[in-house]
């Protein structure tokens, strides 16, 4: 899908840092593909946007809950039965593949009772219940900023890929 930003806005969001660089970038694309991740959106949406925008889920799901709320939010297949962490590794992106690699296994075991329908004192017991995500969710929020940092430069090196750009 091709979407256009203007280079004054994309230059302003630069100038405010590398985080909203490409969150600027990852808005403009949610709002062209109409603000929900849904499987028309996917299918206009490129693989490169599309990694975008799941690096901003994944990152937003993680920091609040960890790897239990993402995947009992109903984002696992997404983020562990899809090519988003090669995305992330053609990207440059160290550490959060080899996450996202090691929590494959432990979804795969755990996505049944992790996805299934449960009350908000339920869903509480699960973090103690699967005290295996502890050591991902950590991991991440240590190179969470290291990772966002070279998604931005990916971005800024590969804009064409995302946005274009006009006067």
């Amino acid at each position: 899908m091709e979407i256009t930003v203007k280079d004054k806005d994309l230059r302003k969001a630069a100038a405010e840092g590398a985080d909203r660089f490409v969150e600027f970038v990852k808005d403009k694309i949610v709002e062209a593909a109409g603000g929900e991740l849904t499987a028309e959106a996917l299918q206009r949406l490129s693989a490169d946007q599309t990694t975008l925008w799941a690096w901003f889920i994944l990152r937003d799901e993680v920091m609040d809950g960890g790897f239990v709320q993402l995947i009992h939010n109903g984002y696992g297949d997404f983020f562990f039965r899809n090519p988003f962490a090669k995305a992330l590794k053609l990207w440059d992106v160290e550490h959060i593949p080899q996450l996202i690699r090691k929590g494959q296994k432990l979804y795969r075991n755990s996505k049944d009772a992790l996805m299934r329908e449960c009350s908000d004192e339920e869903f509480m017991a699960l973090f103690e219940q699967y005290p295996e995500f502890d050591e991902l969710d950590d991991n991440f929020i240590e190179y969470e900023e290291e990772a966002t940092h070279a998604i931005a430069r990916y971005v800024d090196a590969h804009l064409d890929l995302f946005v274009k750009v006009a006067e």
